[in-house]
């Protein structure tokens, strides 16, 4: 060009000039992008941060609740069926009376346990569900005397006969305190075996006969393309438990609380955070910074990226909340957690309403320490008017036969059946796509339920896609246009996106990102120029960019990292840290929050933000385009057909957890409409839900059919069309 046009170009385009300011040119050996490092997985640092004032609290509760509820399959919630409980056996202990309950979740799936009562119930009785965690047997447990003996001696219990069930002590003293309390069984736990324990609690390695598109298990990767996880069926199964007690005529729905263990803990803290009818909840060692719960019933793809325990027990605030601490992850909580917890409470004006009871000298346990500080609680929140300290009475308790809720007039189910498990998981599949499906069609439940939906998958919108820096590299001009190398540094999340920008001798305002499943190289040939649609784009005037999305070109293959865990599940990745796929859709709105707001103040910006990806590109993009608002104004998207359901191994880098259950790609493309979408890869049709979304904007939807090797240039061509 001559330095003329060097300096010519330089003023005209908005990243070019940015490109003066910066002092240090960019070289790959300096990158340092922080997703390189060390994945974080449940034995990580979980801190919780209150906000700065009451105001800012209610959207990151919403936005928190919002992804227990995505994560847990539970966004929409699945269709409440009739419950048809079935309760029998009642056993009169005098003050209490104990039944037998089974009833349905969901069709075909028996939540069971036992159901005590006061014997004598004046006006409405408090509720309490009692969800118990991973100890032997559970509900139907008996302690061997040995341990028992040694119990007492320590202090942890007291009576010889009482202290053999530390459940069933817990649920006679609150029947006996004037508690309607429902004791059920966590799956794969005593009477509660449809799904095996082995299955729920101790699930290891993948199973082939399970990874199918049509008949598929937990664990699979049609399942967690779907969000149907262990976990979220045990949130369902105390939903519906809360709808059984809430059933009973002597209950009183403005007095219902929650307590629980352990995994019981952690149940707590899912239901307390996410349903406004529980009005005190008491999670027992499970609330801390450190260990955020092991089992496979405690995990689920997308839950704790950017929160954790501590943040999932603050979503229960100004409630009352109690919590306790033993020689286990919990035992830092007095220093670690609670005092944030506590600050809290005191923004939003109910410091007292949260409460710690030390335990650290006692291992993992829901002793009769730590119950007596429950019922302490529970008797001054809910004014039981029982003399205080409450003192725990001892009693008989029920041989498992007596608590069984299975008999020969009640048989039980077949026990770990795979195609009952098959059968379950599609018909969560089809309830959830019968209510997604209404949805999507109306711009009104795309804005309610998909579009909310989609922001959690990915992690991340426009709105704080982060602030970017840009670093030159080597500046070449060539035959018409000035080729800069160059990295976009995310100075917010730690990222950094390699970006070759094309800047033609006349540029006319427009700005396209061209994202190639070959990175910024896609723009080029193999002799290093423009590829012929770019070169097109270039001779009308616009500036192209090209990226290479994070990973794009390492050596392949490529697949997601995991963590360090023996078992081949795919929640303990992907609990804790966005998936590859989700990656690279950051780096696409690092690329469209750079362009739109950049460094460059008070200097020109694009007129117009385009924008065409094909490749392994398309279907990222598209999904960008599904967070990213209106700052692209023409978008062309090659997907290749992709299907995240069609997706056969969970490590595969295109795999994004939940990406099938949201009406799968076409339904994130239906979160463009009305925005001007040029489509292709999809056949000679819009798929259903996205030519719904278009429907009343038929000219900003055109499909194309033609050969692939004319599908970049008629992309190339459509995006640069002025607006009609």
């Amino acid at each position: 060009f001559g330095m003329f046009c060097f300096v010519k170009i330089l003023l005209q385009s908005v990243v070019a000039v940015a490109l003066l300011s910066v002092a240090n040119p960019w070289s790959p050996a300096r990158a340092e992008d922080v997703r390189r490092g060390p994945l974080k997985d449940l034995n990580g640092f979980f801190p919780f941060v209150p906000p700065a004032s009451a105001p800012a609290w209610p959207p990151r509760r919403e936005a928190v609740q919002r992804r227990v509820l995505v994560a847990q399959g539970l966004w929409p919630a699945p269709t409440k069926t009739p419950l048809q409980p079935v309760i029998h056996g009642r056993i009169d202990r005098g003050d209490y009376t104990v039944e037998k309950v089974y009833f349905e979740s969901v069709p075909g799936l028996f939540v069971t346990g036992n159901l005590y009562r006061p014997a004598h119930v004046t006006g409405k009785a408090p509720g309490v569900l009692f969800a118990h965690g991973h100890w032997p047997d559970a509900r139907l447990s008996d302690e061997p005397r040995e341990k028992l003996l040694a119990a007492i001696a320590s202090g942890a219990e007291r009576f010889e006969q009482g202290g053999r069930s530390s459940f069933q002590a817990l649920c006679v003293q609150l029947a006996r305190m004037g508690c309607v309390v429902w004791h059920w069984d966590m799956l794969g736990a005593s009477d509660c075996r449809q799904l095996s324990p082995q299955l729920v609690h101790e699930f290891a390695k993948q199973r082939p006969e399970m990874n199918a598109r049509e008949g598929w298990g937990f664990y699979s990767p049609q399942a967690e393309a779907r969000l149907q996880n262990i976990m979220g069926l045990q949130t369902w199964n105390a939903v519906r438990s809360l709808d059984f007690l809430l059933s009973l005529p002597e209950v009183d729905p403005k007095r219902i609380a929650m307590t629980g263990a352990s995994g019981g803990g952690t149940q707590t803290m899912m239901l307390a955070g996410i349903d406004d009818r529980i009005a005190l909840s008491y999670p027992v060692v499970m609330v801390s910074t450190a260990m955020q719960g092991g089992c496979t019933c405690e995990n689920a793809p997308l839950l704790r990226i950017g929160t954790g325990n501590v943040e999932f027990a603050a979503l229960f605030a100004p409630k009352p909340q109690g919590m306790n601490t033993a020689d286990d992850w919990t035992r830092e909580l007095a220093t670690k957690g609670f005092p944030e917890l506590r600050r809290l409470y005191k923004l939003l004006g109910h410091e007292r309403d949260v409460a710690l009871q030390r335990g650290e000298h006692f291992p993992h346990n829901y002793n009769a320490v730590t119950r007596s500080g429950f019922f302490e609680f529970l008797n001054d929140r809910f004014r039981l008017g029982h003399e205080s300290p409450v003192i725990e009475r001892d009693y008989e308790p029920l041989a498992r036969g007596q608590l069984s809720v299975w008999d020969a007039a009640h048989p039980a189910p077949p026990a770990g059946d795979p195609d009952f498990e098959k059968r379950l998981l599609n018909w969560l599949s089809a309830d959830a796509a019968a209510q997604l499906e209404t949805e999507a069609a109306t711009p009104e439940g795309r804005a309610r339920t998909i579009r909310p939906a989609v922001e959690v998958l990915v992690g991340r919108t426009l709105a704080d896609a982060g602030d970017a820096t840009w670093e030159a590299g080597a500046k070449t001009a060539a035959d018409g246009h000035l080729q800069i190398e160059g990295l976009l540094r995310n100075t917010t999340h730690g990222a950094e996106v390699p970006v070759t920008w094309l800047h033609p001798r006349d540029w006319n305002g427009d700005v396209v990102i061209w994202l190639d499943g070959a990175g910024r190289r896609g723009i080029e040939d193999a002799a290093g120029h423009p590829i012929g649609p770019v070169a097109n784009l270039l001779a009308a005037g616009a500036t192209v960019v090209g990226a290479d999305l994070f990973r794009q070109t390492d050596p392949a293959p490529v697949a997601n990292r995991l963590v360090a865990n023996p078992r081949e599940v795919a929640a303990y990745t992907y609990g804790y840290n966005h998936s590859l796929f989700a990656q690279r859709v950051h780096d696409v709105l690092t690329l469209l929050s750079y362009l739109q707001h950049g460094d460059t103040e008070g200097r020109p910006r694009p007129k117009r933000i385009l924008l065409a990806a094909c490749g392994d590109a398309g279907p990222v993009a598209a999904v960008a385009l599904a967070v990213g608002g209106d700052a692209v104004a023409r978008a062309a998207i090659d997907t290749g057909g992709f299907r995240f359901a069609n997706l056969t191994d969970w490590r595969d880098a295109m795999f994004l957890p939940g990406g099938a259950k949201y009406l799968d790609l076409p339904g994130m493309l239906a979160l463009r409409a009305p925005q001007p979408l040029w489509l292709t890869g999809e056949g000679e049709t819009a798929p259903a839900v996205v030519a719904a979304a278009y429907r009343d904007q038929a000219s900003a939807l055109d499909m194309f059919s033609g050969v692939k090797e004319k599908s970049a240039a008629a992309a190339a061509a459509w995006i640069l069309q002025a607006p009609p």
